[in-house]
């Protein structure tokens, strides 16, 4: 049976530099105009019942691929069962929200102290649970989901149920006006920084980060065995997957305006890992196209009301029973030596 995954990044490697920068720089143009594609007649069916095409570019879509790219660190490349990934992404939120509406500071002053924190709270997280396993790291990451939601909920400076409102709008970059009347020039802020995740990512993950976190994940006692410190690198995939959630929260904040604890649940976390696994755990492009999806299916089906969750979980459950590793999983390692046996 023919792979065309494999066919795929047989050709990609064929090529040489130059057509691989001609290529990349092509697919960034049309990424790029994706926000106008809405605007004509031939393309109307893009925009969702509730929210224009634009908006839905910016959140779901944009928001749910970058946290995907960060839950796919911990959860693809390092082999670990994250269940609250939704409390970085609150923390990011309710780092904006408090501090652009209580002093001075706008959003990209904010930003590098939402991805602090954030960063922070995953070693916190990471220091007493990560030489735990399987489901029991699962149930402490699901524990401590639920913990940081009880405390904005819980919390008078977080505004308790009624959450924060009136966040300003961050300053205009390069003159360009960010508020809800140009949401497009969200979208080219969320497009740079998924670029710069996706551009870190693949910077790990030929260097010993990554091949530490792909030992962790084949196998951790073997990992120990030959010397790795394992706990090191599970603390770096959860603080960097963690820093990616604050940064998107921050940005989501800014988009919104007004945040409240119903923003940040469990199911949002569970939302999220199936952008993981339905794409192809460990596969950045998977992940981008599966997060794709799962943010823009259920928006674009909104118009069938109380069976549109039935219909996309009935959807989900059939895709995953016949792509088990996800629509795009990782390039199968088996192959090289296969070809190896084949030319010998």
């Amino acid at each position: 049976m023919i792979n065309l995954r494999d066919k795929g990044a047989d050709l990609w490697e064929g090529w040489n530099r130059p057509k691989r920068i001609t290529f990349v720089f092509a697919l960034l143009v049309v990424i790029s105009l994706l926000p106008f594609a809405g605007n004509f007649s031939f393309s109307s069916f893009l925009n969702t019942p509730s929210a224009s095409y634009q908006d839905v570019l910016v959140y779901p879509i944009g928001m749910f691929i970058l946290m995907a790219l960060g839950l796919n660190i911990v959860v693809g490349k390092s082999g670990l069962l994250d269940l609250g990934y939704v409390a970085f992404f609150a923390i990011g939120a309710y780092t904006d929200a408090i501090l652009t509406t209580k002093t001075h500071l706008n959003t990209w002053q904010v930003m590098p102290i939402g991805i602090a924190l954030a960063m922070l709270s995953g070693v916190l997280l990471g220091l007493p649970t990560l030489r735990l396993r399987g489901d029991y790291l699962a149930i402490v990451t699901l524990g401590f989901g639920e913990i940081v939601r009880i405390v904005i909920l819980n919390s008078s400076i977080t505004g308790g149920t009624n959450g924060v409102a009136s966040i300003p709008n961050p300053p205009s970059v390069l003159g360009q006006k960010l508020d809800l009347n140009h949401s497009v020039n969200f979208f080219w802020i969320v497009l740079v920084m998924i670029l710069l995740v996706i551009w870190m990512i693949r910077r790990f993950t030929v260097r010993r980060p990554g091949r530490a976190w792909e030992a962790i994940r084949q196998d951790e006692d073997v990992a120990i065995l030959m010397g790795v410190p394992i706990l090191r690198y599970k603390i770096w995939s959860f603080s960097i997957g963690a820093a990616i959630g604050g940064a998107a929260g921050v940005i989501f904040a800014a988009k919104v305006l007004v945040i409240a604890p119903d923003m940040f649940t469990f199911n949002v976390s569970v939302l999220i890992l199936s952008c993981v696994v339905f794409g192809g755990m460990g596969n950045i492009w998977g992940v981008v196209f599966g997060a794709t999806m799962l943010a823009y299916v259920p928006q674009r089906i909104r118009f069938i009301t109380n069976a549109r969750e039935l219909v996309f979980g009935l959807v989900l459950i059939i895709v995953m029973n016949l792509r088990p590793d996800g629509i795009l999983p990782r390039k199968k390692r088996e192959k090289l030596s296969a070809r190896k046996e084949k030319s010998a």
